[in-house]
């Protein structure tokens, strides 16, 4: 009798995941009660900003930083055109404002020279763009990574549906196999959201992300998760080998 592994197809394993993907989708949208209430109401260049300042970074820290910030300057050309030391001493809340603030400022210059403005423009165009390229035009801002570009888009007033990964999804996401072990939060954005169906809105796709980053917080802590009242577990070969299941 043969004992020779199948062959490797790329687009069952992909159909596999996405199917796993939808299915933890709705058991954990179940479980934390979807559809969740959108946090923020800003514009997206203040989103944009709020999202540098969250790096790293407790959400109530950061919000306290970007408070602050907004009360002392109550312009972005204000902000980015202040001395460096006091907008890092008004962001001081955050984790590294010494590298934060100069960085803020240099994106702040760098969208008013793009814009063609004395003023850093509204970024409200980027609804009027596709999602790849609304991305790719922020991520093309040194500094600005994919989780901020994603962030910036779902999270403004704009909501527009483009899935940011935080550390919380990203272990998630890890040990149910949606991605490999080896990739980072970085290169698992567009992995992730390729698993989502095309036709999603940004509140579906803000369900899925804050569905998963719950999940990381309440139950698959990064240490010590609670694999025993997981609902997903039956999905999960992190979970299983921890529990001691037979794969």
């Amino acid at each position: 009798m043969s004992t020779t592994a199948p062959p490797h197809d790329p687009a069952t394993e992909f159909a596999a995941r996405q199917a796993k993907a939808l299915l933890v989708h709705e058991r954990l949208c179940a479980e934390y009660g979807a559809p969740f209430r959108f946090f923020s109401t800003k514009d997206p260049l203040s989103e944009l900003v709020s999202a540098l300042l969250s790096h790293r970074t407790k959400n109530a820290d950061s919000h306290r930083a970007y408070q602050e910030l907004t009360t002392t300057y109550p312009t972005w050309v204000a902000v980015r055109d202040a001395p460096a030391e006091a907008v890092q001493h008004a962001i001081r809340a955050c984790t590294w404002p010494e590298q934060k603030a100069p960085r803020i400022q240099a994106v702040l210059r760098e969208i008013s020279q793009r814009c063609g403005t004395d003023a850093p423009c509204s970024l409200d165009f980027l609804a009027d763009m596709p999602v790849p390229e609304a991305r790719a035009w922020l991520e093309s801002i040194s500094g600005v990574g994919p989780k901020t570009s994603a962030a910036t888009l779902l999270f403004s007033n704009l909501r527009i549906p483009a899935m940011p990964v935080d550390s919380h999804h990203h272990r998630v996401a890890q040990r149910l196999g949606l991605i490999g072990p080896k990739v980072g939060e970085g290169p698992a954005h567009k992995l992730l959201e390729a698993l989502l169906p095309p036709g999603w809105d940004a509140q579906q796709v803000y369900d899925h992300h804050e569905a998963l980053m719950f999940h990381g917080q309440k139950c698959c802590y990064f240490s010590g998760p609670a694999c025993g009242r997981c609902v997903v577990l039956d999905q999960c070969p992190f979970g299983q080998a921890r529990m001691g299941h037979p794969a």
